[in-house]
């Protein structure tokens, strides 16, 4: 099991470019990075958090590709992620083009861990109904699979139409996903990773156009993985190639050594907010629980 990393990376946490090569030489496998473009003082949808006002760092988040640009520059192996990418809240061909780019300027490093988004208000600030939200999540992430993989990309759907285009470059990594014909195919792209709770509509979203999965809570994890790969098995997936993150656990011997035993592909640990001096002494005392 791989062990990575996560912080709401903000204007006055410690800077992702010194960040990432600490992690590097720690050993960490990822740092992983989550986006919100703004935060409306209206609130229609309660905190995922259960607090409210929500905490400071979420109206102060950093762009989540420009900040692991500066990661990317700064190391040679570590995985750079999304954690949690909005997908309802961006241009599909734009966020597709930054992808492909930092994915082809890392060496293949990418991965996007997305999401459908909790915030009514903050949705429909971007032109998107709270009820629309998995639908257009669903065929923005295929107007960006297109664009990664196909010579002459085109999409056609309830709420994005993309005539045979051109798009280069394409992502150094390749992924197997279902092909037309029903079976696998291999083809340019980086690794897409949908957070969810575990349920039939979540597994259907990763079964049809995703890389893996990031559970929301931890609680039945045991039973959920294990429904999760078969329930991908059953739909013509290869469940060996669909990846299981746990996201921000804080961590203990016996909760690595637990989610290892069920299947967790990568455990991605929380460091908090903060600056340079904090987030040190966190590294530090998760040292005595990682063994790698």
């Amino acid at each position: 099991m791989q062990i990575g990393a996560t912080l709401f990376a903000t204007d006055r946490s410690w800077h992702p470019g010194e960040l990432a090569p600490e992690l590097e030489a720690r050993g960490y496998s990822s740092l992983w990075l989550p986006e919100h473009t703004h935060i409306p003082l209206s609130r229609l949808t309660p905190p995922p958090t259960g607090e409210d006002p929500l905490p400071e760092m979420y109206k102060r988040t950093l762009d989540p590709f420009v900040a692991l640009t500066w990661a990317a520059a700064a190391t040679e192996r570590l995985r750079l992620g999304t954690g949690i990418l909005l997908p309802a809240q961006r241009d599909p061909i734009i966020t597709a083009k930054e992808a492909a780019t930092l994915d082809h300027l890392s060496g293949g490093r990418l991965e996007l861990g997305v999401g459908f988004g909790w915030n009514e208000d903050e949705l429909a600030h971007h032109g998107v109904a709270m009820r629309d939200r998995r639908t257009v999540v669903e065929e923005r992430v295929r107007v960006m699979q297109a664009l990664w993989a196909d010579e002459e990309a085109e999409f056609h759907g309830a709420h994005h139409d993309l005539a045979p285009s051109w798009a280069w470059p394409k992502p150094v990594q390749t992924v197997v996903r279902p092909g037309p014909d029903g079976g696998q195919v291999e083809r340019p792209g980086v690794p897409v990773h949908l957070g969810g709770i575990s349920s039939p509509t979540v597994f259907g979203h990763v079964q049809r156009w995703g890389d893996g999965w990031i559970p929301i809570g931890g609680a039945g994890l045991t039973d959920d993985i294990g429904r999760f790969r078969a329930e991908a098995q059953a739909a013509g997936r290869d469940p060996g190639r669909l990846k299981v993150l746990t996201f921000g656990t804080l961590p203990t011997p016996e909760k690595l050594a637990h989610y290892e035993a069920i299947g967790v592909d990568e455990c991605v640990l929380r460091l908090p907010s903060a600056d340079r001096d904090e987030v040190l002494r966190t590294l530090d005392s998760y040292e005595p629980h990682l063994t790698r």
